[in-house]
């Protein structure tokens, strides 16, 4: 039996708790929360036991457990970094850190202790990625010259938010939401996506704005929505987009020179890949009406069932994590990758009007396909 122990116990916690369901291998050895009632009240709904304090869930030794770190985004840094000073594997909620300073330090210290660190997203593992990777690998659509991708969530401040609650009686956290904002929050899913399978981003130009002001009475926050051209070092050229403000639409559209391949959704494993193919017809140029669905040979991974507005199976990184261990290989969430992450989903965050192009720092090697959808 595999065993994790898990330290934040909110809204994205019960998310995984269910992901965690269809992982019969894999044990929720212990949980923590800084806040003695929502731990309660989340252990008693999952039958998990409880730790009063860190040290407490930290004693058993490295050796015995993966930790998930799913605490508030502004605490990601310390616990991250307590749980890699006493030896333990890290998987953190995204972002990996606020800053690119801590971000670094928690790499270097993962490396230092000789530990793996990775970071959510976890949905390049997907189906539906895992299908859109292996379509451009194997040609089936043509040479992929852009990408439009979009996470516009619609006008979020007008939506009934104070009433999301999660099955164990957790609030959905607006204010975090809103203070950190969309982009460090979303980016990543499709960001991971196009890095595994394009590679390392090697500039990033974007521009970012708070467009929904005072969302919560308390004045200024994160910005709600941005915009980047995203440049790889393999010449593939990406736009992605993100708010809180603009119709909903999660649609990924990869254009190539024989037709476009569509996803509708990054927060559906089972989201359909489709292609449509480009021909001529009486002089005209035109996308054809109909799209070819395209799927892999066999089975691929645990499915969850919809929960609010995903069906994502969130514990395929701690999945893939705890099966790298026990096979003695390289993780697909490697530290690289989760550093490379961070620096490009900051600079599309903090880019404000008038930031320009920013050359990153940092890159990672793609990693390699499920074998599945080798």
């Amino acid at each position: 039996m595999k065993e994790i122990a898990l330290i934040g116990c909110g809204f994205v916690a019960d998310l995984y708790m269910k992901s965690l369901e269809a992982f019969p291998q894999i044990k929720v050895a212990a949980a923590y929360d800084r806040d003695p009632e929502r731990l309660k009240a989340f252990c008693a709904h999952w039958n998990v036991a409880s730790c009063s304090t860190l040290e407490e869930l930290l004693d058993p030794g490295p050796e015995s457990r993966l930790i998930l770190n799913l605490t508030n985004p502004a605490s990601h840094f310390e616990i991250s970094h307590s749980c890699l000073d006493a030896g333990f594997h890290v998987y953190s909620e995204k972002p990996l850190a606020m800053t690119m300073d801590d971000a670094r330090a928690l790499y270097a210290l993962a490396e230092n202790k000789n530990v793996m660190l990775a970071s959510a997203p976890c949905n390049f593992l997907s189906e539906t990625a895992q299908t859109l990777g292996h379509a451009i690998r194997h040609d089936m659509s043509g040479v992929p010259r852009l990408i439009y991708a979009e996470l516009d969530d619609d006008f979020i401040p007008q939506a009934p938010y104070k009433q999301w609650i999660s099955e164990s009686g957790a609030p959905w956290p607006y204010e975090d939401e809103f203070n950190v904002g969309c982009t460090l929050e979303h980016a990543g899913y499709y960001l991971t996506w196009l890095i595994a399978i394009f590679g390392p981003i090697r500039t990033v130009v974007a521009a970012s704005a708070e467009v929904l002001p005072d969302k919560t009475g308390d004045g200024a926050m994160a910005p709600d929505y941005s915009t980047a051209v995203l440049y790889f070092h393999s010449g593939m050229v990406a736009r992605l987009t993100c708010s809180i403000a603009a119709p909903h639409n999660h649609g990924l559209q990869v254009i190539t020179d024989r037709g476009v391949l569509e996803v509708p959704a990054a927060w559906n494993n089972s989201a359909p890949v489709k292609f449509r193919r480009r021909f001529t017809l009486r002089r005209r140029l035109v996308n054809h009406p109909f799209a070819r669905r395209i799927r892999l040979a066999g089975p691929t991974h645990p499915k969850v069932k919809r929960t609010g507005a995903a069906a994502m199976n969130f514990a395929l990184g701690p999945a893939e994590m705890l099966e790298a261990l026990e096979q003695g290989r390289a993780c697909r969430l490697s530290p690289d990758f989760a550093l490379h992450l961070n620096e490009v989903t900051l600079a599309i965050q903090n880019a404000g009007e008038t930031t320009g192009a920013q050359i990153m720092t940092t890159t990672c090697e793609k990693p390699e396909p499920m074998p599945w959808a080798t």
